[in-house]
């Protein structure tokens, strides 16, 4: 069988840019990881991890390309790992991770299965929407709202009042 996934740059940059992309239902995710980096010209050389998702595309386990963990074989990998172990009609997304520094990221939805078509060679790029900004869009990490209830210095401690603050600066 062969599985049409539509991978979609996140959505913070202006247009959308998205690839409808084909791949074997037996190949790892290092393949598909391989057809989305070709298909949006990247090199392919930077770290990268997919992410299983739920629908509402929170993130869940890590695949990663290299095993970085501090207890080897802890991490589970791409190129161990077959589409059709981790995607089917009702698991249907991944996110993808692209370059740890830049964090270009993308949704990777499961769009059909079907049969094979002679013929076509597999992994195959079947559209291409957009194309992919300088660099990667920056990423709203809203904080703000998590911290609102705790403020450091809501005890309005004078910094500069050496003699009332609580510790002895001749400690040494």
């Amino acid at each position: 069988m062969i599985y049409r996934f539509r991978v979609i740059l996140d959505n913070d940059v202006d247009d959308d840019v998205f690839r409808d992309l084909e791949v074997r239902e037996t190949d790892t995710l290092e393949d598909l990881h391989n057809i989305i980096t070709q298909s949006f010209g990247f090199d392919g050389t930077e770290m990268a991890s997919f992410y299983l998702s739920d629908n509402q595309w929170n993130q869940g386990e890590e695949i990663s390309l290299f095993d970085l963990s501090d207890e080897e074989g802890s991490a589970r990998l791409m190129s161990e790992t077959t589409l059709n172990e981790v995607l089917h009609e009702s698991q249907t997304k991944l996110i993808y991770v692209y370059d740890f520094l830049s964090m270009w990221t993308f949704f990777v939805e499961l769009a059909d299965i079907v049969e094979e078509t002679s013929g076509v060679d597999y992994p195959n790029v079947m559209f291409i929407h957009g194309q992919i900004p300088d660099i990667a869009p920056e990423k709203d990490f809203d904080f703000e709202e998590e911290f609102d209830e705790f403020d450091e210095f809501e005890d309005d401690l004078d910094i500069e009042d050496y003699d009332n603050l609580d510790f002895d600066e001749n400690w040494n």
